[in-house]
């Protein structure tokens, strides 16, 4: 039987060393498929450290939690704290934006 626990993003693993040199260099020139091969990686090595425990909060709200607030962060450094060209970037409603802001409380 699987025993529930509670994970804090700690226990997931730094996205930065999941990046090979040349998957940063596609990240930078906008290639998804890097992006994802990093996720897929830290994914993978994340379960891999917590064997068949389950994630209290369920993996798909942990990984979406601990991605968003980083992708907040840096679309909205890259573009100036202009937080209307961020939300053009993210493809969301500058309104929507600043909930998310003030919900991880970034503003």
């Amino acid at each position: 039987m699987r025993g529930k626990v509670s994970v804090n993003a700690a226990r997931l693993p730094a996205a930065e060393a999941a990046v090979s040199t040349s998957s940063q260099a596609a990240l930078a020139h906008g290639s998804s498929s890097a992006l994802s091969e990093c996720v897929s990686r830290t994914v993978r090595r994340y379960l891999a450290d917590i064997g068949d425990t389950e994630c209290a909060e369920g993996l798909h709200a942990l990984v979406l939690r601990e991605v968003e607030v980083p992708l907040l962060r840096e679309v909205l450094a890259f573009h100036g704290g202009n937080q209307s060209r961020a939300a053009v970037a993210l493809g969301i409603n500058r309104a929507t934006l600043r909930k998310k802001l003030a919900t991880h409380g970034l503003l």
